[in-house]
């Protein structure tokens, strides 16, 4: 009963973030007027305090010493910091240039490009469903591009710069906030001199275009770090399975958002290409949830065998004790 508890409440951490993360896109739409630079440069600077009353709130301090003390971690966190603020850039400006379809289209590549990082980077070995994904996923991009006449680079670079930053995390070994707080500390420096730039130059609209307009940019720190600890809370409760079709979430509500609320045009050539990225992640969805079923399979199966080994050997114990010579009581 506890363990369904659990994973109801980590399904409901699960929708929040990945829900909070696919509505984004209306978050950046409020401030299409700004340029994307400016809010970006925001995201980063209100996110360390953000992070530093989470910090605060979980008395999380400890780590902080330790990865000071670890100068290659410190290297990756500042190459992640990096990757993941050009993700920022490219997506927030999408948004204002009314490509959130192809910023969409990225986020559903992604899994892909990193099942091809995992072979190409990590040497590991795909099933055969899985490079049939990959296969079907990289038709879908010269399907989009002969249509085009041109790479959907917005797509591809949002898929490969997240990507990439999965697999600097995956070396840094943060969990969440501790992660979004390192990160963060080394944005906020480059953001916050970049945000004084625009001031002396009279470019900045923080304090110009009112406080509604100020609010929505100094609660960009709010706005990027409540998914990610929603997103803490449901990986935790959840199994991986779970995430990773929970994931899908995010780019359906932009393709949805796309469509119904910024009215972007979609022709067929898309259609072709998207019909073609959901057919991959399809087959990798039914190939996670085969290979899933059959590793609880064999579970069942060895735990069933220690319990049939267990029973035999407790009957051939107890059938050794039996056949004993009975020994002479001992004199008092």
């Amino acid at each position: 009963m506890a363990t369904q508890s659990a994973q109801r409440t980590g399904l409901l951490f699960g929708f929040a973030a990945y829900g909070m993360w696919g509505l984004l896109p209306l978050y950046w739409h409020a401030l299409a007027d700004t340029g994307a630079g400016e809010v970006l440069a925001h995201r980063m600077v209100w996110s360390l305090p953000t992070a530093v009353v989470i910090l605060a709130l979980l008395r999380r301090w400890s780590w902080v010493t330790e990865l000071i003390r670890r100068p290659k971690t410190l290297g990756l966190v500042v190459l992640a910091a990096a990757v993941i603020s050009l993700n920022w850039g490219l997506f927030i400006w999408s948004v204002s240039a009314d490509m959130v379809l192809e910023s969409s289209l990225g986020y559903f590549i992604n899994p892909l490009v990193s099942i091809a990082f995992g072979v190409l980077l990590l040497r590991e070995r795909l099933r055969t469903a899985q490079w049939v994904a990959v296969g079907v996923g990289a038709l879908a991009v010269v399907v989009m591009s002969v249509a085009y006449g041109k790479l959907p680079w917005l797509s591809l670079s949002l898929a490969l710069t997240f990507a990439t930053y999965g697999l600097i995390k995956k070396h840094i070994k943060l969990d969440g906030v501790e992660g979004f707080s390192a990160e963060t500390a080394v944005q906020f420096l480059p953001a916050l001199g970049f945000l004084v730039y625009l001031g002396v130059r009279g470019d900045s609209s923080f304090t110009t275009d009112g406080l509604g307009h100020a609010l929505l940019l100094a609660c960009a720190g709010v706005a990027t770090a409540l998914p990610l600890i929603f997103f803490g809370s449901a990986a935790v409760r959840l199994p991986l399975s779970t995430i990773g079709l929970l994931q899908y979430l995010a780019p359906a509500f932009m393709f949805v958002l796309g469509l119904t609320v910024f009215h972007e045009e979609m022709p067929p050539e898309r259609w072709a290409g998207f019909g073609l990225v959901w057919l991959a992640l399809c087959i990798l969805t039914w190939d996670a949830l085969r290979n899933a079923r059959r590793g609880r399979a064999a579970l069942r199966a060895a735990a069933e065998r220690a319990r049939v080994q267990g029973e035999e050997g407790a009957a051939s114990a107890v059938a050794e004790v039996s056949e004993a010579p009975e020994r002479p009581a001992a004199k008092p």
